[in-house]
């Protein structure tokens, strides 16, 4: 087998990190981040997906480089070109990245490649790896991991002008991103003209993703992405499965009314886990005594806690869309969006374990572009 080969970026040299020493602060988040993470773990799944698996053709750049620039491209809501031109003007993002001071980051178009790379790789399967591989360093590392688990979907906006998207199936054309669908995403309050209050179903055009987060730690353990149109319901089960198989130390399992399906409080039952998902009023305001045993739910304590602590993951998803750029598309396509989706998991759980672990947070406004 052949060594494997990237092309040298000085990241090593005595002149380098004696500036880096001196420059950036023992506990910058970026420095800290480097620390606490195994990246070379990466390096080896990242690079089966480069044609000469990094032994034969010319040497690319090592992936988790690559890798590392996406999620500080996450970490600060940046574009490639802004990202490019942040690591080379911001030294602590320069020695996160491994760059030696006088080697220039990787350009934007080489970005751009790398994630396509990624998303032609047809499944999102790497993504999970990297994913549950970062829960395990948490797990590791002693953060606590409590009893309580979360889960809920978060919509993202389509990268689609819908007018512009009708006239162009008015003109024969296919739409610009026929992954994307129609969704609901709740109802809102507001007047008719005779002052009555009225309810009406807000909808979006994009994709859903499916999350399961811990209550205590507030760590995103798995995700699911689909189109708009999926019924959340149908991606319990699967999302539940996957915790589990992480042996993480769950007892309860908490959803808003759009989870609150036969087949999974059944399934919960199974599995021996407490159901703490919001129950329809059809369920309890029923005439007829088959709605006892959901009388009896709502007074258990796993019940009532896993209620009050619901509101966590929706302040998650608002800091996903507000700080890390979730509310919209950046590709097209189910899978361009699974990639967004799983780098800004990944990027929020990074910042929780060096929170947890160090107490420092990340300011995510941008240095150097604000």
């Amino acid at each position: 087998m052949a060594k494997k080969r990237y092309i040298d970026t000085r990241d090593q040299s005595f002149f380098g990190n004696y500036i880096y020493d001196q420059v950036i602060p023992e506990d910058h988040f970026l420095r800290l981040l480097n620390q606490l993470i195994p990246w070379d773990d990466f390096t080896e799944k990242l690079v089966e997906l480069y044609a000469g698996g990094g032994e034969y053709g010319r040497p690319p750049f090592n992936p988790t480089q690559m890798l590392k620039m996406c999620l500080l491209a996450r970490f600060y809501n940046l574009s490639g070109r802004q990202v490019e031109t942040f690591i080379n003007e911001n030294l602590p993002a320069k020695y996160f990245v491994g760059l030696g001071l006088d080697h220039r980051a990787p350009d934007h178009s080489t970005l751009s490649v790398f994630q396509d790379r990624l998303i032609k790789n047809g499944n999102l399967n790497i993504f999970e790896e990297i994913l549950e591989r970062i829960i395990a360093v948490a797990q590791q590392s002693g953060i606590t991991f409590g009893t309580i688990q979360l889960i809920d979907s978060v919509h993202c906006k389509a990268n689609v002008n819908t007018a512009k998207d009708q006239f162009r199936k008015g003109e024969g054309k296919g739409p610009r991103d026929p992954d994307a669908k129609w969704g609901a995403k709740g109802k809102q309050k507001s007047k008719d003209q005779k002052g009555k209050v009225v309810y009406q179903t807000k909808y979006f055009y994009g994709f859903k993703g499916h999350v399961s987060m811990n209550a205590e730690n507030n760590l995103i353990t798995s995700l699911e992405v689909t189109s708009g149109e999926a019924y959340d319901g149908h991606h319990f089960c699967s999302l539940v499965e996957h915790d589990l198989a992480q042996n993480l130390p769950i007892e309860t399992y908490a959803a808003d009314r759009g989870y609150d399906d036969g087949n999974n409080h059944f399934y919960l039952q199974e599995q021996h886990l407490n159901s703490a998902i919001c129950l329809k009023d059809n369920r309890t305001k029923k005439r007829d005594a088959n709605k006892q045993i959901w009388l009896e739910m709502i007074k258990t304590p796993a019940y009532k806690q896993g209620r009050k602590e619901r509101y966590k993951i929706e302040r998650k998803f608002g800091e996903a869309k507000q700080n890390h750029g979730l509310g919209r598309c950046r590709y097209l396509g189910l899978l361009g969006f699974g990639v967004q989706a799983y780098f800004t998991a990944i990027a929020l759980n990074l910042k929780r374990i060096v929170k947890e672990l160090t107490g420092v947070g990340l300011k995510t406004r941008c240095p150097v572009l604000t």
